[in-house]
């Protein structure tokens, strides 16, 4: 008897209640977003006379990312370090002619770009500079002439897109103009230690409209946006001053406005929603409302201080991966039109997505792969949880066949129980072509024995920070 109690006990302690999640196959809600887009890619194979580097090519294009923006790429000496994308080195002397081919420097951005593309993913290229860390700045000032800097621009899109000196024809979309100008001007070093813009708001929005207006009327089928604002700080649940005050002046000014890109790092998977709706709002209310809303920076982040060292480790770790799977599925249901995470590069503490030193997945790669799986699939369909703690997106392929990412993200790291879910279709049953990959603490998105029940449903276990994607 003193046995069996203390089996019961366990299993109590051990297990949380049963939550019930349903599937709605015939209710189709749009289609699966862009949310696992990326900044930059895998790492480029190369030769260095003794060995060659190997790339983690083939798992990019098994995810169906979309999207790369190659934003920081000049940080990344595996893509050509210093010499690439910037405006600054691909156009290096400001005082040539930007109508002569011979004033620009293509050479590996070139090669980066073609390299970007045949992963799958369509480049989203970022006109203007890298963020400068270091205590010179030489490239974040406001260019000496805006319009110069606008044909120049131009150039470069020619370049990828017309076949200009000597280019390609790739049909490029999206290009962004500038990163984060507003990154330092609530501490006040935007004057003498700027990373991303070392002049004023004003100069700022003289400049964007300048190039925006001279980009657009010269590419009216493009989509042409920016600026890529840095966001609010963590704990903060607004938005920043600048978001509104950029966002109106370019109104006034009657800047064309295809997307309005802004970053947001955070712990948190609903703040991220909760500033979309914000950004939705404030463009609407200015005459935006056809403009895209692309969340272009974000990753798990608990601190940029004291906490900082925790969410580098996290974000390479189960809990990582699930975090990733949370905000996907929280930004497909909001006003949002692609997330681009920062950042793949195969040299930075930010990537989650690849061990840059193996070359091999890391937990958090199989959150884009699963997303990269309901994308191919399609539309959307209807999906619904019953428990706070599990989150779950379904979608449906022309052929019938159904993606469903059941996700248990638990932001309190104490909490350790099991959690049973039985998983139901509306109108129909589960057969035994079901299949389930699962991640978690013990399995590296391995194949889940799919537990059917008598009446059709099927019943999985996640622990906090896991999930599952189930495929019938």
């Amino acid at each position: 008897m003193k046995t069996i109690i203390n089996l019961f006990v366990l299993l109590t302690i051990s297990f949380s209640a049963v939550a019930q999640v349903t599937i709605y196959p015939s209710i189709p809600c749009g289609q699966i977003k862009p949310m696992n887009a990326v900044n930059n890619g895998p790492r480029m194979e190369q030769t260095d006379g003794s060995q060659t580097m190997v790339s983690s090519l083939n798992y990019f294009k098994a995810a169906n990312m979309g999207y790369s923006r190659n934003h920081d790429a000049s940080g990344c000496d595996y893509y050509g370090g210093f010499h690439i994308v910037d405006i600054a080195q691909l156009f290096p002397d400001f005082s040539k002619n930007p109508n002569n081919p011979e004033s620009y420097d293509f050479t590996l951005t070139d090669a980066y770009v073609k390299y970007i593309l045949s992963t799958g993913m369509e480049v989203f290229f970022r006109l203007g500079q890298s963020i400068e860390q270091y205590s010179k700045k030489y490239d974040v000032w406001p260019p000496r002439d805006f319009k110069k800097w606008a044909v120049i621009a131009e150039h470069v899109i020619r370049h990828y897109n017309e076949g200009w000196a000597e280019g390609y024809h790739f049909g490029i979309r999206y290009w962004e103009i500038w990163n984060e100008p507003d990154l330092d001007w609530n501490n006040g070093d935007w004057k003498t230690a700027p990373r991303t813009w070392g002049g004023s708001p004003e100069q700022f929005f003289d400049f964007y409209e300048t190039a925006a207006k001279h980009l657009k009327k010269t590419f009216p089928d493009l989509k042409i946006g920016g600026p890529a604002l840095s966001g609010s700080d963590i704990e903060d649940k607004q938005v920043p001053k600048w978001f509104e005050l950029f966002i109106s002046e370019m109104s006034a000014r009657q800047v064309p406005l295809d997307f309005f890109s802004w970053h947001r790092y955070d712990y948190v998977p609903e703040r991220f929603t909760d500033q979309s709706y914000q950004v939705r709002t404030i463009l609407d209310k200015y005459g935006y409302s056809a403009t895209e809303s692309n969340l272009n920076e974000w990753t798990y982040m608990k601190s940029w201080t004291d906490d900082f060292t925790h969410s580098m480790e996290t974000i390479g770790t189960v809990r990582g991966s699930a975090f990733f799977c949370a905000v996907m599925q929280e930004c497909q249901n909001a006003p949002l039109d692609m997330l681009m995470y920062y950042d793949s590069r195969p040299n930075t503490n930010y990537n989650g997505i690849i061990n840059f030193r193996t070359n091999t997945p890391l937990p958090g790669y199989w959150a884009f792969y699963a997303w990269g799986k309901l994308r191919m699939l399609g539309t959307q369909v209807s999906a619904s949880s019953l428990d706070q703690e599990v989150r779950v997106t379904a979608a449906k392929g022309v052929d019938g066949s159904l993606g469903i990412l059941i996700n248990r993200y638990v932001e309190d790291e104490n909490i350790t129980s099991l959690k049973p879910v039985k998983v139901r279709l509306d109108n129909g049953i589960f057969t035994d072509k079901v299949r389930c990959h699962i991640l978690d603490k013990y399995n590296f998105y391995s194949e889940y024995p799919a537990a059917l029940q008598e009446d059709g449903t099927l019943l999985v276990n996640l622990w906090p920070t896991s999930f599952v994607y189930i495929e019938q």
